[in-house]
């Protein structure tokens, strides 16, 4: 059974199915094309380096041979002096060739991050309310911090280490068949043992990063989710509860974290045993060619001396490294791909439809009609049953009801957060849905039960309602709000600076930066939802004082589970099961002696 997170959570989604590799890998390698000139430098480097390396490992040939010819003890110093000498440059050039190439790639690389991070997160703001819903935020911020970190890595270092080596496969080889073609078919013959070894690893490493990955998305999601509900855990108790299911979660990622850990580490030490393999035979066969070299009895065996032993020897460790290198790199590049698909996974899901004809809504008053409207989160479930409601501007409606009745949901469709199955919604007579998003949603301005605000200052904070709001307009939405009060009583005022979604202010005090926030909006549609839940009484009747300025001439939705705020409502409707039972003002609904009366006096009336 699933671990049960904090009230009104969703879980992490269960593990998806990988997408094709193949796609993925040209897909990141697309973000690479503009940097085309960059990558072919960098490569040339690496061929530098690369030859570099295997030139100077050559370079030990002749002076091993110089030192155990012919020749005076001074004449083979003064070769030695040089040949170390013309060594010395020549890996110096590989240094800074290698130097130079790892500069390239890290810009590159962090480059390429920075353009992955940036479509994502502008894909975020175009993906629906549902998909937050559906979705915890520790498994989204996941994709930003471990999946883009993951091919960041591969980036910046796998792929050039491959291409690397790659090359000193290749280079070391032609040096090894040059050398000697008789002990370069002994390491032939044990590189495709090798090669299998590594690829049948590295196939099983794949699915078990992939779950790794999956199942450290879950862990994240989990810490988010419990330590945002800190004060719900602890208020029920469920410390004990929640470290259980914490520790359920975090078991899971050690299992696949120990397959996966263990599938990528076994690489190396069998990528070295069958190195260490190799070097033996190879030292060993040398040495009996060399030996009959040395005798003269060369009819069959390619002739090979001490220098070339030496080398070639060194040669044959350096020809496992690039296999083993390789081998270690296809475990990363499994990863990265896991990562890269989770990331892509969002990059592809459907942006939020913005089919809206109308290119400008101009002069709203905010005429609002819903008309038989139907309408379920899910299909199989249906929470709204043909609703209609009618609103002129300046009007208040207010929604009452039962937690679940559907009252929320009307103004979730009103801002098109979700679209309507049936029925139609309009604004001054246009369907919303010819309204383009953006348009629609500067003409609505909403106060919601749950406060967030952002890290900044107060002043700023206010101004998020409208960006291009001077101080004095902010102060005054501020004012119309009664949030000036306690803002002037603030260390800093206005400027100061508020963390962890205002975690230094009450509740109430959130909620009244939040009023404010919609107050400096100029939208003719207002959306209400338990605005002043989180106030005391006192407060409540001066910001209902202070709304009733602010809901002037403009078309007000209201939902409350405080009855007295809505009295002077135009329209009270009843929500019950998805449909309303009941319409009309105050008085009204509580002669009809029916389900306001019960909701406001909390008397059931007999029959």
């Amino acid at each position: 059974m699933p671990p049960i997170g904090p009230p009104g959570r969703k879980q992490p989604r269960e593990k998806q199915k990988p997408k094709n590799t193949k796609a993925a890998i040209k897909r990141l390698l697309s973000y690479l094309s503009g940097e085309k000139y960059k990558i072919i430098t960098a490569i040339t480097c690496v061929m530098v380096s690369a030859a570099a390396n295997l030139g100077a490992a050559y370079m030990l040939k002749p002076i091993v041979d110089s030192l155990v010819g012919e020749g005076s003890v001074n004449d083979k110093l003064i070769k030695l002096a040089g040949g170390l000498a013309l060594m010395a440059a020549v890996y110096f050039v590989g240094v800074a060739a290698t130097y130079a190439q790892s500069r390239i790639m890290i810009g590159v690389s962090q480059g390429t991050l920075k353009t992955i991070r940036e479509q994502l997160f502008k894909k975020l703001q175009k993906l629906p309310v549902r998909y937050f819903d559906q979705n915890p935020t520790g498994d989204i911020m996941s994709r930003f911090t471990n999946d883009v970190d993951i091919i960041g890595e591969m980036l910046n270092s796998t792929i050039i280490q491959i291409f690397s080596g790659a090359i000193t496969l290749l280079g070391t080889l032609a040096l090894m068949i040059y050398t000697n073609w008789m002990l370069a078919l002994v390491t032939i013959v044990v590189a495709p043992i090798t090669a299998k070894v590594g690829a049948t690893i590295a196939g099983k490493s794949r699915k078990y990063f992939m779950e790794q990955q999956t199942a450290l998305g879950k862990v994240n999601g989990y810490i988010e989710e419990t330590v945002t509900g800190q004060k719900v855990v602890k208020v029920f108790n469920h410390e004990d509860k929640i470290v259980e299911d914490f520790s359920n979660l975090n078991g899971n990622l050690k299992d696949v974290q120990i397959k996966a850990q263990f599938m990528g580490g076994i690489m190396g030490p069998c990528m070295n045993a069958l190195s260490q393999v190799n070097y033996t035979l190879t030292a060993c066969v040398g040495s009996i060619i060399a030996y009959i070299t040395s005798l003269g009895t060369n009819a069959f065996f390619a002739p090979i001396t001490i220098g070339g032993v030496t080398v070639f020897v060194n040669f044959s460790r350096q020809f496992s490294r690039p296999i083993n290198e390789i081998a270690q790199q296809i475990t990363n590049i499994m990863s990265a791909l896991a990562g890269a698909e989770r990331v892509f996974d969002v990059m592809d899901r459907e942006c939020e439809k913005d089919d809206g004809k109308q290119l400008k809504l101009e002069n709203v008053h905010g005429d609002v009609t819903v008309e038989n409207v139907t309408f379920g989160y899910n299909e199989d479930k249906t929470i709204l049953k043909n609703i209609s409601i009618y609103a002129h501007p300046g009007q208040k409606i207010a929604l009452v009801g039962s937690t679940g009745a559907g009252k929320t949901t009307i103004t979730n469709l009103i801002t098109r957060f979700y679209n309507i199955d049936k029925g139609k919604i309009t604004i001054d007579g246009v369907d919303i849905k010819d309204i383009r998003l953006e348009d629609l949603r500067e003409n609505i301005a909403m106060v919601l039960q749950d406060t967030h605000l952002f890290t900044g200052t107060i002043m700023e904070n206010i101004r998020y309602g409208r960006l291009d709001a001077t101080d004095a307009e902010v102060r005054q939405a501020a004012i119309t709000s009664c949030a000036h009060m306690f803002i002037k009583n603030m260390p800093d005022g206005y400027d100061t600076m508020l963390h962890g979604d205002g975690s230094n202010l009450s509740q109430g005090q959130r909620q009244l930066i939040n009023i404010a926030r919609a107050a400096l909006s100029k939208a003719p549609i207002l959306v209400l939802d338990e605005a002043t839940s989180s106030v005391d009484t006192r407060t409540e009747k001066q910001i209902n004082d202070g709304m009733d300025a602010l809901m002037k001439n403009r078309t007000t939705f209201v939902i409350a589970h405080r009855l007295s705020t809505i009295r002077n409502a135009n329209a009270i409707m009843v929500l019950e099961n998805g449909e309303i039972i009941e319409r009309g003002d105050h008085d009204e609904l509580l002669l009809a002696k029916g389900r306001y009366y019960e909701l406001y006096t909390g008397v059931k009336e007999l029959d």
